[in-house]
């Protein structure tokens, strides 16, 4: 006689075993249901991996995803404490017949291949984080760290997806003389600019990142990724706009400014600004006038905030992956480089995010040749303003940051195709 405990036992091993059988797919929800939507991203590409596809649910319950069902894919949920349900094929058919309806702005994003990912970041400790590492090493995103050596080797074409650390790209090293730059951290960066520079056979720091930054620009333009935030997106085009001018002062590199530089910029070299001012102060904390900083912002923590768009998902399927989130109304925040003024936006970049009341850009995309581009403002999406030597922000406390939530969208973005709707 099977003791009633053991019989109880029996009964509930069959259920469970039976549910799994008819458990054909794996649904993470990214709505207000998700418990950790940083992670959830670490899940699609840790599947992305395993050889397995992932179909990205563009706007449907806030960008969820889902996957055929496997027992490794439900234990690495439940030990990253990811959410989700476990749903049969038929309900998965009926989800997938709800995105495909006309009526619906909804689509579905098949990611195939995990991107290779990069980050173009000094292989020296600086004295500020950087919110895309931070946040890839929450998701447990794996990432290569490459700088100048890397980049000059042509190693790039190792890699699907770049991200610019918050470099400067004009050599003027961010421009930190008049607030930093007796302090040793800003001396040893300099030396090691300055060292890499000679090393590479240029006499300025200022050229070999125009060097950098051309090659960078081949690698968009032969299908890469690339990804900026902060003082990486300004300095980038600035640098390309004034190649073959001197606009660096006799402080960073030892001769005056051209005198002309403003008149010789070329526009067309850059990526997303034209017409932009260049600063010609060299203690002024700022490299030009692309930059929607304080005091003209004339907002608070309180009440800076930003909105993203809603793009149709079946005919504008790049913006709308891009914007994915469980709200349109993200929390602003500062950096060096905090929003981009709309009046010196090129004409064909599309605006992803923006405050309207003060005409400001938050979060742009554009095309360029084979690849594309990515510009995000500000710092870090969960520090308001962040300062040197400030500790790095704690994503422990912020699972469901809908600010670092951008970063990630776009680092999945190399892995999809567009699936053709079922009928």
């Amino acid at each position: 006689m099977v003791p009633l405990t053991m019989r109880f036992l029996l009964l509930f091993c069959l259920l469970t075993a039976g549910r799994a059988a008819f458990a054909n797919y794996i649904f993470i929800p990214m709505d207000g249901k998700q418990a950790d939507h940083l992670k959830a991203y670490g899940i699609a590409y840790w599947v992305l991996k395993k050889d397995t596809e992932v179909d990205w649910l563009l706007n449907y319950r806030g960008g969820s995803f889902m996957c055929k069902y496997h027992p490794l894919v439900q234990n690495e949920l439940v030990v990253r404490g990811v959410s989700y349900d476990i749903i049969s094929d038929a309900e998965a058919n009926q989800i997938l017949a709800e995105i495909a309806s006309p009526a619906l702005n909804y689509d579905i994003m098949k990611l195939e291949k995990y991107p290779k990912i990069a980050v173009y970041t000094p292989k020296s400790k600086q004295p500020w984080d950087d919110a895309v590492t931070l946040v890839l090493t929450y998701a447990e995103i794996p990432y290569d760290v490459v700088f100048d050596d890397e980049v000059m080797k042509g190693d790039l074409t190792k890699y699907d997806w770049l991200h610019l650390h918050h470099e400067d790209f004009t050599g003027q090293y961010g421009k930190f003389f008049g607030s930093f730059g007796n302090m040793p951290w800003y001396l040893e960066q300099q030396k090691e600019a300055e060292d890499m520079a000679r090393k590479h056979g240029f006499p300025k720091v200022s050229q070999l990142k125009l060097a950098v930054a051309k090659h960078i620009k081949e690698f968009v333009a032969s299908g890469g990724f690339l990804f900026a935030m902060c003082s990486a997106t300004d300095s980038f085009d600035i640098a390309v706009a004034a190649d073959g001018t001197d606009i660096c002062d006799r402080i960073y590199d030892g001769d005056p400014v051209d005198p002309h530089a403003q008149e010789k910029l070329n526009f067309d070299n850059t990526l997303a600004f034209t017409n932009f001012h260049l600063v010609r102060d060299p203690y002024q904390y700022e490299f030009s006038d692309i930059d929607n900083n304080a005091p003209e912002r004339g907002l608070r923590q309180d009440n800076d905030y930003f909105n993203i768009f809603e793009f149709s998902a079946k005919w504008d399927p790049i913006p709308t992956m891009l914007t994915q989130n469980h709200t349109k109304v993200i929390k602003g925040f500062y950096g060096q480089t905090t929003g981009f003024k709309k009046n010196l936006i090129k004409s064909d970049v599309v605006i992803m995010g923006e405050n309207k009341e003060i005409n400001e850009a938050k979060y742009l995309h554009g095309v360029f040749g084979k690849g594309f581009w990515t510009y995000y403002g500000g710092h870090d999406p969960e520090d308001y303003q962040h300062t040197v030597y400030e500790d790095p922000t704690d994503l422990n406390l912020h699972p469901n940051s809908p600010g670092f939530r951008l970063i990630l969208n776009n680092v999945l973005f190399p892995a999809a195709k567009k699936k053709k709707q079922k009928t």
